[in-house]
């Protein structure tokens, strides 16, 4: 029987994580690297000292809507390490309208929809044929609370979310059969690049406080330990699941009391 350590161990596993030159995607890189996993992390671009001299972590540039080139990636992989236990899908955009009313633009449908939701079935889908042949492998979606909840102004980003979750839920029906894990992960607001407009203005700030039990916003640290247990053997009867990091927010059922 294996103890506690050893269920949560990432010791060796061979993890990549798309969207990792910055923000969530970058911070759970770095930690998971920490745990003695072999990270790829995975992006169209990195700044020039992104992961400098990290152990047990490797950059590979590479836009994940290129179906072709996360392909290669895999393969290179697959030589140099003989397997695939973990996808991260976490590679990510929003952009959302700014002024109420305004009708939303289809570029930004089209941009949103290709980035968020697509690139995400193409890359669990070739990763998924190495986890077959283990009959092992976990997958793990990083959606949002927008994946439950219409937020204004950002239909692309609401639909794709959604769109991802049920996505992690189709796979895992599919592939559960051959040990392949699939499971969503949600953040809810968590202050990285992405929300710092946000987080700047403290009357938004303090709103999206208040809708959390916790009363606080997240931080990156706080999905660390969710991702790293999804990813672990600790979680090998879990999948088909929604994990929500979010304070407390979609439970919530009052604002204030």
């Amino acid at each position: 029987m294996k103890t506690i350590n050893n269920l949560f161990s990432l010791r060796n596993k061979v993890v990549l994580i798309t969207g990792a030159g910055r923000g969530i995607g970058k911070h759970l890189a770095e930690k998971i690297a920490d745990q003695d996993a072999k990270v790829f992390a995975i992006d169209k671009k990195f700044t020039k000292n992104s992961y400098k001299n990290k152990k047990n972590l490797s950059k590979i540039v590479c836009d994940i809507t290129d179906q072709d080139a996360f392909k290669l990636i895999c393969t290179e992989i697959i030589k140099k390490k003989k397997r695939i236990d973990v996808l991260i899908n976490n590679a990510g955009i929003s952009l959302a309208n700014h002024k109420p009313g305004k009708m939303y633009a289809k570029n930004k449908w089209d941009d949103t929809i290709k980035i968020n939701l697509t690139a995400h079935f193409t890359c669990s889908q070739e990763v998924i044929q190495y986890m077959k042949k283990q009959k092992s492998g976990s997958i793990i979606n990083i959606t949002s609370i927008n994946a439950e909840l219409g937020f204004p102004r950002n239909p692309s980003y609401v639909a794709s979310k959604g769109g991802l979750k049920m996505l992690g839920k189709a796979l895992a029906k599919d592939w559960g059969k051959y040990g392949i894990r699939v499971n969503n992960l949600g953040p809810g607001y968590i202050k990285t690049d992405m929300t710092v407009g946000t987080y700047s203005n403290k009357k938004l700030k303090n709103e999206r406080a208040m809708h959390t039990m916790l009363g606080r916003w997240g931080v990156k640290d706080d999905l660390v330990g969710p991702c790293i247990f999804l990813a672990s053997d600790a979680s090998s009867y879990i999948t088909g699941q929604d994990v929500y990091v979010d304070g407390g927010w979609i439970a919530n059922s009052f604002i204030t009391e």
